[in-house]
């Protein structure tokens, strides 16, 4: 019984794990489709490849020498010399090191790309729930107005209502549609821009509600989580290491370089078979290597420094932007509770309660009110899409 209840808690767990919310399945497409991830991907597999070339062997060398005498010509003496150079032994593996360090630092700037073609795409995916929910109430008004625009077209057949009424209210049905026209041109944009990340492979993202984003109490235990989960600094420090290593890579270049070879001589006129062994001392060729190595590791370092300075700098600001508008939304809802409901204002206004004039007023305010919320909600998702952008 036992394990059959921690098989169902650990499928539980998983199932939460794993579960993706419409925007995380979009990302994963991208992840796969898009057209810069994928170029990203070549150069960083370039580079690796270039930086392993820095470890190969010298090509090897033949030289054949074919000399003759003046006075006679059948007199000849040939000489063959085929030999290779490398460096010594131990520089191969100090290289390779480095090779493996330089992996790691291109494998970090190519995740910090992807995180900022993903970051994109999440915005526009959050724009675009905007968008759909500013079309809602937009619908909503746009339909009142049709109602009321034939009420009083009728009323003012009949007598009940005056021209300066039904021009306000026609008027209003206008700027409805087009504020409808443009809200539906700006939600065809921003498809586009995402099937544009896609790859130009059609998407299918029909979500109308944002996910799930609560901001944690506690910064100094998110700012520690940001901070070690970051993947610029892990780039940066990925680059640090190499630098590092790249000081002792240049200081073992003052080993003598070897050469080793076969030579074949037929001077005496019996052909001599020998082995060549020669040494090339780098007095002149790897001068200043070492100081600008160390130089290149004190940039990078204070790079480091900058860097996390502008992460931790950049973390404050968005969480206290998102406190602020949390805050901001929080009010905005109580107020949705407290206010008059738009239906009966619509009653209030065809009942005769109020007049036109008080009845635009009031429903221009809370129009706009309802626009500032989806604002407000729209740039907190995004703040804290930026926060968490280390998981994406």
């Amino acid at each position: 019984m036992k394990k059959i209840i921690i098989s169902i808690v650990a499928f539980v767990v998983v199932t939460n794990v794993n579960a993706q919310t419409p925007i995380d399945q979009i990302l994963r497409n991208i992840e796969t489709n898009n057209k810069e991830l994928q170029a990203n991907a070549q150069l960083v597999a370039s580079q690796k490849l270039e930086s392993k070339t820095d470890n190969n062997l010298p090509d090897p060398t033949l030289s054949y020498a074919h000399l003759w005498n003046n006075k006679d010509k059948n007199n000849t003496i040939g000489e063959l010399v085929v030999s290779q150079s490398f460096d010594f032994p131990s520089l191969y593996f100090t290289r390779n090191k480095l090779n493996q360090l330089k992996s790691g630092a291109f494998d970090g700037q190519k995740e910090v790309f992807r995180q900022s073609i993903l970051l994109q795409a999440k915005e526009v995916c959050l724009d675009i729930i905007m968008l759909r929910k500013q079309k809602q109430i937009l619908a909503e008004r746009l339909r009142n107005a049709e109602e009321l625009s034939a009420m009083y077209t009728k009323r003012l057949q009949t007598g009940d209502a005056n021209v300066i009424e039904t021009n306000k209210i026609n008027l209003e049905l206008l700027n409805v549609r087009t504020e409808a026209s443009m809200n539906e041109s700006a939600l065809r944009n921003k498809m586009q821009e995402l099937t544009a990340l896609n790859g130009n492979i059609p998407v299918v993202f029909e979500e109308n509600n944002y996910p799930a984003a609560v901001l944690p109490a506690n910064y100094d235990e998110l700012k520690n989580e940001v901070i070690a989960s970051d993947y610029t600094l892990q780039a940066l420090n990925s680059q640090s290491l190499a630098a590092r290593q790249q000081i002792t890579v240049n200081k073992s270049q003052w080993l003598p370089k070897l050469e080793l070879g076969y030579r074949r001589n037929t001077e005496s006129g019996e052909p001599f078979n020998g082995v060549v062994v020669g040494f090339s001392f780098p007095l002149f060729e790897n001068r200043n290597k070492v100081k600008v190595a160390k130089a290149q590791s004190l940039n990078v370092d204070l790079l480091k420094e900058s860097a996390t300075l502008s992460v931790e700098s950049e973390l404050v600001q968005l969480y206290r932007d998102a406190t602020t508008l949390r805050t901001s939304m929080n009010e905005y809802e109580k107020t949705f509770q407290a206010q008059q409901d738009l239906a009966m204002l619509k009653e209030a206004l065809t009942g005769g309660q109020i007049s036109m004039i008080e009845y635009f007023v009031e429903v221009s305010v809370v129009y706009q009110s309802k626009q500032n919320y989806l604002q407000l909600e729209n740039q907190y998702q995004k703040a804290i899409a930026k926060i968490y952008k280390n998981k994406l």
